[in-house]
């Protein structure tokens, strides 16, 4: 089935990335990065590795839901319900240990519940991790250079015509991560008295990750 369209509104946040910087593709997130530690848990036989693994291969693996990695959901679902309103969501990091334990438990096959076992900034962060670890961007590597200079032309008439070409040609496990990130942060967005996340900063935190 083919996927729905991803909306070019929605996506706004993403790629107003490119427009703070013609050398945004190489800028780092303007916060402190979750590091690795390492735990005394040895990987028992149902450990799974989530992290740093392709979509496509997470896919065939069958770790997806309509083409969305399984634990994005997850985590998505519970920052729906807890996060939005959150000032500093996404902002603001989550402890390293707890993050750390929850992509542990999320690879081993432990159960997992978010609230109980972390918190909304841990989940926020441990969905940037993932997003961070991934072998290659949302936006594929092949079709940066035409993101970057698409937006680089800035001709805004033909713009919105050429970013909806460009979107179709992602892979489908990409495409479909992309549109299920920009539903979830437009939601964030709307929330944005609150939360403090506007279009502007949200396009800070997750530009560099979709852009790698």
């Amino acid at each position: 089935m083919q996927p729905p369209v991803v909306s070019v509104t929605d996506c706004s946040f993403f790629f107003r990335y490119f427009k703070q910087s013609n050398a945004a593709v190489r800028l780092k997130e303007d916060m402190k990065k979750v590091v690795t530690v390492p735990l005394n848990e040895q990987r028992n036989s149902t450990y799974t590795k989530l992290f740093g693994v392709s979509l496509q291969d997470l896919h065939q693996q069958g770790l997806t839901e309509n083409g969305v990695p399984a634990i994005v959901g997850r985590i998505v679902e519970y920052l729906t319900m807890h996060g939005l309103t959150q000032e500093g969501l996404f902002r603001v990091n989550g402890n390293v240990r707890v993050v750390e334990q929850l992509r542990w438990k999320f690879e081993s096959g432990v159960p997992v519940e978010l609230g109980r076992d972390g918190d909304v900034c841990a989940a926020a962060s441990l969905l940037k991790l993932f997003l961070r670890e991934l072998p290659e961007g949302v936006i594929t590597s092949a079709l940066q250079p035409r993101f970057i200079q698409l937006f680089q032309d800035d001709r805004n008439d033909a713009q919105e015509s050429s970013l909806r070409a460009l979107i179709k040609e992602l892979p489908d496990t990409h495409y479909c991560l992309l549109k299920y990130l920009c539903q979830f942060l437009t939601k964030v967005a709307k929330h944005h008295v609150q939360n403090r996340m506007n279009v502007h900063n949200l396009a800070t935190v997750f530009g560099p990750s979709c852009f790698q």
